[in-house]
């Protein structure tokens, strides 16, 4: 584990924060030794039969999605876990817990809330959201926390989701902008942080045991290209880590000069050695937001999609290639593809659309050729950002908010701060009348801010 030198680090984050107020800036914000070498993917067939019936030998007698299990095959899931931040930035960033067993009255109703304590509890700006492999804690990152000096990495014990508990947070010395999570099967999380501690370059891989301690961030040599990743999907069967780097997070404030850094590039990982391996560069993207692995994939494939050139790529984490599958454009130009979602028989692809306000879903049977089966619209100024399988993969979440900046920053993306749900079938995705949550006018509070979102 690192060793922290808590008063250089106070210092470094003084610094920033004073530059930052002096333009006005009240919040910091992003766009969003191990044992074994790789194993070698010829020797490993996955046998994968989800909703949708497509099938993959597997020599092991194993689900290709082995690591999620259970988890991804139960049909009684009861509740929706929401990280939401205060729109005013005045009350406490907090946990909210959603009914969503649809066979309650209570349907899509809100059950509880948890906000943070003080010190440190307000305009953390929370954004994505993970949930332990055995259900029991759920981490919150804040990606403007670095700005005031506060802890960026949060948890609560959601053993009993009608009253979550907070537990503890974190404060990785090295990085800062904390983004997306991966549940370890074994317990713990991996923790992509987008900036370095002063919120520039080389980001980092933050390390969580199942104690919620903090144990390293990866890699010990960063590369000095531009990394800052984002996104993060995880094969452990074949020892693969992807992560996509998407924008240089300091450069979205109106006291840094000039425009947008954005980032095109995905990292392979040797998942065991936590070292990347390789580069894959795709330089006209206008940043890689999200990566997602092709559960089960012989050729150990991949997706990412370019936020502005309205691309997806079909990634070859072998040999370092991304090659366009599709133009978003189609759809509408400049709608801004985001995160993604694949389903565990590797099926089906989800992407937002945030600018045009539309979902995507996609038949990557062919993954070489995805096949369009949907946009689900969901109307003007929604936003559409967050997206969460259910875990029997017959319901997709949808949150509508992505980031504002308000008036210290370059991006504004309020969407309209409503969750969705839609219903999966085979060539269909149909909005859940019954669900209707709105993040404007559920709290006493005032409007909030809803943005990751987890199931269980």
């Amino acid at each position: 584990m690192h060793k922290r030198n808590r008063t250089g680090r106070t210092r470094l984050k003084s610094i920033v924060w004073f530059i930052a107020s002096l333009t006005g800036a009240l919040v910091f914000a992003a766009f969003p030794a191990r044992a074994q070498s790789e194993i070698d993917p010829d020797h490993f067939e996955a046998r994968n039969t989800g909703p949708f019936g497509k099938a993959k030998t597997n020599a092991r007698g194993k689900l290709a999605a082995d690591q999620e299990g259970e988890a991804r095959t139960r049909s009684d899931v009861k509740y929706l876990f929401v990280c939401a931040g205060d729109q005013a930035r005045k009350n406490p960033d907090f946990l909210a817990v959603v009914n969503f067993d649809d066979d309650s009255r209570d349907y899509g109703k809100v059950i509880a809330t948890a906000p943070l304590p003080e010190p440190g509890a307000t305009g953390n700006e929370f954004h994505h959201i993970g949930l332990s492999a055995d259900g029991k804690v759920v981490a919150c990152g804040g990606l403007l926390s670095v700005l005031r000096g506060q802890k960026e990495v949060f948890f609560w014990d959601v053993s009993d989701p009608d009253s979550p508990k907070f537990i503890t947070s974190a404060d990785p010395p090295l990085s800062a902008i904390t983004d997306d999570f991966h549940a370890l099967s074994e317990g713990g999380f991996l923790v992509t942080m987008m900036g370095g501690a002063m919120g520039h370059a080389p980001g980092r891989v933050a390390e969580f045991d199942p104690q919620l301690n903090l144990i390293h961030e990866h890699p010990d040599s960063p590369p000095e290209d531009g990394f800052n990743p984002h996104g993060i999907s995880v094969r452990p069967e074949i020892n693969l880590m992807v992560t996509s780097d998407f924008i240089c997070p300091s450069t979205t404030l109106d006291a840094v000069p000039g425009g947008l850094e954005l980032r095109g590039s995905i990292r392979v990982w040797d998942l065991k050695r936590r070292e990347i391996r390789r580069t894959i560069s795709i330089p006209k993207a206008g940043g890689t937001i999200d990566v997602k692995l092709i559960p089960g994939d012989p050729k150990r494939r991949g997706y990412t999609a370019g936020m502005l050139d309205d691309k997806l790529y079909l990634l070859d984490t072998r040999n370092g290639t991304a090659r366009a599958v599709f133009d978003f454009s189609s759809i509408q130009k400049g709608g801004w593809p985001q995160l993604m979602s694949v389903t565990s028989d590797s099926n089906r692809l989800f992407i937002s659309m945030n600018q045009a306000g539309k979902v995507v879903m996609f038949d990557i049977a062919d993954p070489d050729e995805p096949r369009l089966l949907k946009v689900l619209d969901l109307g003007p100024g929604s936003g559409p950002h967050y997206i969460a399988l259910a875990p029997d993969e017959k319901r997709l979440v949808v949150s509508d908010y992505f980031l504002n900046e308000d008036n210290f920053g370059k991006v504004h993306a309020e969407g309209d701060h409503k969750i969705h749900v839609a219903r999966i079938t085979e060539d269909n995705l149909v909005l859940d009348p019954r669900f209707q949550v709105d993040f404007n006018t559920a709290f006493a509070t005032g409007p909030a801010r809803p943005h990751g979102v987890a199931i269980k």
